[in-house]
């Protein structure tokens, strides 16, 4: 990192910008998971049916990742966050003119190819700009507009269930994403560049980008341990609200809003985050965020109390940002000259991560029970998060601390 770069000024505004994108990136992969009721009644298909909705844009949201990554390296991680900003707008206008299931599932799959690029780009993009003992409480608060979303997501497209419809709720996201464009726009940074060997027209291949990360032993490290995060961590969260109506006994709705108690939490750290950095540092922050979820998620095991459950939910959310933003730091630094490569390889190893994670927790869960999942995703994302404290000690580049 360069000395211009070191001392030049955080973008406040365009990383607001970036945020308002990742909000509605956030927001359009949820808002179907409250609308699957209202999808089988309008197009008459059952419920595994209507979850095709779900799976279609996560599968292109996680799969074109690995594309975007060296696409935003060769042509400029903002300049092509706006793009794809400007084309979730119309692909999500796509989906509210779908008039049968087969064309909401397509455009469906059209939007996840679109918005998949807005998140990991930001990530990249900012640790372009942003000096690494700057990026950690920067990195938190551009995050918070992925957590608003998160929620954003599911009220909306809870409200479209009861009350509105489906295609209402496509028009909201096509608003957001067409005013987040707009914002980009009007704030793009002038005055900063990403630098020179990530814009040049000789960058290479997009195997050449990947194998040129993967030949960093430090980022073999972070994607293993992102990869293991999602399937422990995942594994086990995925199934919380089961467990709260079946071990609780509360309605499905009273779960799932104690669930986004996690979110909560991380907008906690959010606003901790410079705090917490200077306290703790990198492996204190993941040795503490494991330690936490550890003892949340058994709490919720083996507890029956619904406040404590809640108290609960919202710590982990704490512990989990901890941990994850730590991960997040270390792969903006991983591998500095194919930076969007390197998160676009950190996003998908994550997404693949939580899709094994969730299925291999769903096998379990029927034979053993949600409360011996919870227990077992507590005691091995501790172990993980201890893990990940020791080699970030021992193993880290020198290059990732300035």
């Amino acid at each position: 990192m360069s000395a211009a770069t070191a001392e030049a000024p955080t973008p406040t505004r365009a990383i607001v910008a970036l945020s308002f994108a990742a909000c509605g990136s956030a927001a359009a992969l949820r808002v179907c998971d409250p609308l699957l009721p209202r999808l089988t009644t309008q197009f008459g298909v059952g419920l595994g049916v209507a979850a095709q909705s779900v799976t279609a844009f996560a599968i292109a949201y996680g799969v074109l990742q690995l594309a975007y990554g060296p696409i935003g390296d060769r042509y400029g991680k903002y300049r092509v966050v706006t793009l794809a900003c400007a084309a979730s707008a119309l692909t999500s206008m796509l989906c509210g003119l779908a008039t049968s299931f087969q064309a909401l599932v397509l455009a469906r799959l059209v939007a996840g190819a679109t918005a998949g690029a807005l998140i990991p780009l930001s990530l990249a993009w900012i640790g372009d700009v942003v000096p690494y003992e700057r990026r950690q409480p920067v990195l938190a608060r551009f995050l918070l507009g992925q957590m608003f979303g998160i929620s954003l997501g599911q009220l909306v497209g809870g409200l479209g269930a009861d009350h509105w419809g489906v295609q209402p709720v496509f028009w909201i996201l096509t608003a957001w994403f067409a005013a987040s464009t707009v914002l980009l726009w009007r704030s793009r940074p002038h005055a900063v560049s990403q630098p020179a060997t990530m814009t040049a027209a000789s960058a290479g291949s997009i195997v050449a980008r990947f194998r040129a990360v993967l030949r960093v032993r430090w980022a073999r490290f972070v994607l293993a341990f992102v990869f293991l995060e999602g399937v422990l961590l995942y594994g086990g969260v995925a199934f919380i609200p089961t467990h709260l109506h079946a071990a609780y006994g509360l309605p499905l709705t009273v779960a799932g809003s104690m669930v986004m108690l996690y979110g909560v939490g991380g907008m906690i750290f959010a606003a901790l985050s410079t705090l917490l950095v200077r306290r703790l540092g990198e492996p204190g922050l993941a040795a503490a965020g494991g330690t936490m979820l550890f003892v949340c998620l058994a709490l919720i095991a083996v507890s029956r109390a619904g406040w404590l459950a809640a108290f609960a939910c919202l710590c982990a959310g704490l512990g989990f940002y901890m941990l994850h933003n730590t991960l997040q730091v270390n792969a903006t630094q991983m591998a500095p000259e194919q930076r969007g490569s390197s998160v676009a390889l950190f996003a998908a190893s994550l997404f693949m991560g939580q899709s094994t994670g969730v299925a291999l927790g769903g096998f379990a869960a029927e034979r053993v029970g949600t409360q011996a999942v919870l227990l077992v995703a507590a005691s091995a994302v501790l172990l993980l998060a201890l893990a990940f404290a020791a080699a970030r000690r021992r193993l880290a580049p020198a290059a990732a601390m300035g």
